[in-house]
């Protein structure tokens, strides 16, 4: 039950880095989607630190986020000095970082990423091109001091997984779930790893999401989960000293469970309501959380 004395400062803030706009390549709508999941998982703030050129576009797409712009270069490449600025200013005031989504190929990528983890203000959720760019950092495990979450599709997971030797096909059923829980232990991170049967696992306890519907194959879809289980980390998790709602605090474990389930159940109900398998876009996903994170609010104990 959210607090009738609150306000939008007590819900938590949600930092989105991301989005790219590079001589050949625009992404704006991945980051803004992101944002998007974070509100209608009742997050009370959200940032968006994109580059200059995407600011337009991404605040059209999610008008109630805040803005702020990374300096790029004549070529539209990230300047990561500046970057790395704005990223601890993000981490030392918000509850919950998303690094990843949309930024393409940018060089500087894989030094805002290690900057994130490097920080331990704030959990960072790990998503796209983040993961990507993880993969091409020597040693990771021994730079990583947040609390982080890794949201991988299996390519992304194949990419990050033949760097720290692990051998599981994360698209085998049979073994998708000691895949997760490998790169989890290795990392000391929870990793989501995405498909049919989304499986979670920080390591130690690993969970199968059984729900889900092909009409979640859509592009958005994951930028959306990464923006919900941030959101519900922001507002239930984060910092010590952030305002909850009422009711016992969530470990990151469960908040991510939770997300992930509120994100299958989402794809399922649009289904059933428009008897379609496929045809949903990321913003109809986002629209369908708020009923069911209520749902599971009013049947909690």
């Amino acid at each position: 039950m959210r607090d009738p004395g609150g306000h939008k400062g007590t819900f938590g803030t949600v930092s989105v880095i991301g989005g790219c706009a590079t001589s050949d390549q625009i992404m704006a709508g991945a980051p803004a989607l992101a944002a998007l999941g974070a509100f209608r998982s009742g997050c009370g703030l959200v940032r968006l630190l994109v580059p200059e050129p995407v600011a337009p576009i991404a605040l059209a797409i999610s008008p109630s986020a805040t803005c702020f712009v990374l300096a790029t270069s004549s070529r539209g490449m990230i300047i990561p000095s500046d970057a790395c600025g704005a990223i601890d200013g993000a981490a030392s005031t918000s509850q919950c970082l998303v690094i990843g989504p949309g930024m393409g190929s940018d060089p500087a990528i894989a030094t805002l990423t290690l900057r994130a983890l490097q920080q331990q203000w704030a959990p960072v959720v790990v998503d796209a091109d983040a993961i990507n760019a993880l993969a091409t950092i020597p040693d990771l495990h021994l730079d990583l001091r947040a609390s982080a979450v890794l949201t991988p599709h299996p390519g992304e997971f194949r990419r990050l997984a033949s760097v720290l030797r692990i051998t599981h096909d994360p698209t085998e059923e049979s073994s998708r779930a000691s895949a997760a829980a490998e790169m989890a232990q290795k990392l000391g991170v929870i990793v989501v790893l995405k498909g049919r049967g989304t499986v979670v696992s920080n390591g130690l306890e690993t969970w199968t999401c059984p729900h889900g519907h092909p009409a979640l194959a859509t592009a958005g879809s994951g930028d959306v989960l990464a923006g919900i289980i941030a959101g519900i980390i922001a507002q239930h998790v984060g910092r010590a000293s952030t305002p909850r709602r009422a009711g016992p605090a969530l470990t990151l474990l469960d908040a991510v469970r939770i997300a992930v389930f509120a994100h299958a159940r989402a794809g399922e109900r649009w289904a059933a309501a428009h008897r379609a398998s496929g045809g949903m876009l990321a913003t109809d996903l986002a629209n369908e959380i708020p009923a069911i994170l209520g749902e599971l609010e009013a049947q909690a104990p």
